[in-house]
Order: structure tokens, then sequence, then C-alpha cells
């Protein structure tokens, strides 16, 4: 069996990585070819090039590249006509991967094509289903609520469960040797900032976190916070970091990173899927973010649904509070924090919907990287009949 996999950036890779030892696991002897990451090299992907070449966001950061990425989906396509594979899986990325099945199915209209991580139709721009549809033919979606509206579309679709779920925690141990290591003692609040993973994210929302703990630390003298972020922007957050009254520590090992979401009593975050890293390590949360004012315009126009926390859309409650757009300012931030920390009520509602959060995501059944490998199979055979 010969499998194509496309992947455009980490998380994409870290899919592709789970699903391909999946693969292995359930059909010995299945070949890969593709682009990808570290990851999926190390389950034995020879990329057809450095799959950094694609991880480009916004328009102004695309234009001048345009030419080279459009010469890697034609060079993409014509890898999938020669491996001539039993299916095509394109994961995530879609300003590329679609590009690529389309030129690939435009090749080959027998062409198995299946697109891992469903568009957020349920969220804004419902019109995305539809066109996927003609160059896709089965979805694996990360949300159990997302199968009816690619199955509306055209598509087949099997709900495979979050990554998230199977991710590696960190221990009771672990956590209480984090604490005695930074001497953070076991009665001292401590916080999580988390300002997003992207430079410009961090930039507008890194001084508005700095106010607001700052508020928080005149209500709370004990307080410590602790900045968990990547590896590749950890210098820009030290530089943001070494001006906040309250000197936080920045930490960007992994094992480090998994220590303190496990030590932590409460978090401040950018919305984003760190809500559900937060919910699986079950430490309550704040959500702030804030736009430029043609961003949020937007977003306000096309949006769907009232709430961004992926927490509250899976749990079906609000127990997580946001402060969005011209609501992200200090003051009610710092009160909502310090009303969590006080409040043992509202953290017990959060803890509930987590929970709820993190059985509907998959918890405690099979990983998702084999409940995807199992579908693509499926595909697989029932297009083979």
């Amino acid at each position: 069996m010969r499998i194509f996999l496309v992947a455009g950036e980490a998380s994409g890779d870290a899919l592709g990585a789970a699903l391909m030892a999946g693969l292995k696991r359930l059909a010995p002897g299945v070949t890969f070819c593709g682009v990808g990451g570290a990851l999926m090299a190390g389950e034995g992907l020879d990329s057809l090039f450095a799959m950094d070449e694609l991880s480009v966001m916004g328009l102004v950061e695309v234009l001048p590249r345009y030419r080279a990425l459009k010469a890697r989906i034609a060079e993409t396509a014509a890898a999938i006509a020669a491996m001539a594979p039993d299916a095509l899986v394109t994961i995530d990325s879609p300003d590329f991967c679609l590009r690529v099945a389309r030129a690939a199915r435009a090749a080959n209209p027998s062409l198995r094509t299946i697109h891992y991580v469903a568009p957020t139709v349920w969220a804004w721009r419902p019109g995305r289903a539809a066109r996927m549809a003609p160059v896709i033919d089965h979805v694996l979606a990360l949300f159990p609520f997302e199968p009816p509206y690619m199955e509306a579309a055209g598509m087949s679709c099997d709900f495979v469960g979050h990554p998230v779920v199977a991710e590696t925690r960190a221990s009771a141990a672990d956590a209480a040797a984090f604490r005695e290591t930074h001497m953070i003692g076991p009665d001292q609040p401590l916080l999580l900032c988390l300002p997003g993973s992207r430079r410009g994210e961090i930039a507008r929302l890194a001084p508005r976190f700095e106010k607001a703990v700052t508020r928080l630390r005149s209500r709370q003298p004990a307080l410590r916070v602790v900045i968990p972020t990547l590896r590749g922007v950890a210098p820009l957050v030290r530089r943001l970091a070494a001006q906040w009254a309250v000197a936080p520590l920045v930490l960007d090992a992994p094992p480090d990173r998994r220590a303190a979401f496990a030590a932590a009593d409460l978090a401040l975050a950018a919305s984003g899927t760190v809500s559900l890293e937060l919910a699986a390590s079950r430490v309550p949360m704040v959500i702030a973010h804030d736009f430029n004012r043609l961003s949020w315009w937007l977003m306000k126009r096309a949006a769907l649904i009232d709430t961004v926390t992926l927490v509250n859309i899976v749990s079906g409650t609000r127990a997580i509070p946001e402060f969005l757009g011209p609501a992200c300012r200090p003051e009610p931030i710092a009160a909502a924090l310090s009303g969590l920390i006080g409040n043992q009520a509202a953290r017990d509602a959060q803890l509930a919907a987590m929970a709820q959060t993190m059985a509907r995501l998959g918890q405690g059944g099979a990983p998702p990287g084999l409940r995807a490998a199992s579908s693509v199979l499926a595909r697989i055979a029932a297009s083979s009949v």
C-alpha cells in the first residue's frame, strides 16, 4: 500500500506522524511519500522539500513567495502522479494542500483524496466545505460535531479524536518538583501567561497581559508567573518579559512546559488550541485576545458562534470567561483572574466543562492517530469495492 501525505506546518507534522504510526501498525508494509517535517521523517517520510517553505501566513508574507509556492504545488502534484498512491492525505494547511489536491485530481480523476482537519465552517465561512468537496472525498475531523457539516457538503467524514487527548502530561510529582526547583511555595498562586505562538499576537498581547498581571499581583502579593513558550519565539518573549513589573519565569523546553501546566493554579491565555491543553491539565483559565480593528470588524461580521474558546464550544457551556477585541482590557481581565483564585464555584464549573470537553474529544479511547489510520484504510477499502 502506498500513501502520499502533505503537511505544511508543525501541527500538521504532528498529526501526520501519528497517522503514519497508526498506518504502520494496521497495515504493515505501507510505504510513504510526500511533504512533512521532522516528526513525519521519524516515521519514515523522505520529504520532497523542507516543510518550512510552506509555513507562511498572511497576504503580505505570501505574495513575495507566490511563484515559489506555485512551483511547489506543481512539483508535489507531479510526484503524486508518479507514485500513483492508494490515497492522497492532505493535512491542514488548506491554502497549499487543497491546491495540491486540485492539481492531483485534475491529473488523475480517480485519485482517492482525504483531508485531515475539517475547516471550521461551524465558526465562520461555511462555504469552505462546499469548495473542498470537488477535490476531497473524505475528511478526518478533530471535533465530534463536524461530520454533519462535511457530509452536507458531499464528503464522507469520520471523527477521529483530537490530538490533545494523547499528549504526554506531567505527574503530580513532576508538578511538586517544578515548584521546588523554582522556589514556588505550595500555597503560592502560580499563574501561566500564554500570549500566543506567533510573533504578531505575542507583540500585541504581551503588554496587555503584563498590565493585567501587575493588577492581579497587587491583589495577590504572593503570585508567581510563568510564561511557557515555544523555542522559535522564546527570544521575543524574553525581551518583552524583561520589561514586566512582575518578573516572569520564561520556559521553552517541552518537559518544563508540561511541568508548569501541571503545577499551575490558573492561566491567562490567548484564544486558540492552548485552551484545550489547559483543559487537559485541568488549569482554570481566562481567555483574552485583541485584534487590529479591521480583523475584529471582519470577524464579528462573519462569526457564526458567540464564543471563540474551544472548551466552551465543545462542552456546550460558557464556563471560560473571554475578553476579546475592545473588551481585552487589563482591569476586567485581572478581576476575572482574581475571582478564579477565590471562587471555588467558578473553578468547579470550569473543571466540569474541561472534563466534558476531554471526554467528547476522545479521551480514554483509542489514540487519534490510530483512529485516523483506521478511517483512511476503511475509505481505501470502500473505494476499492
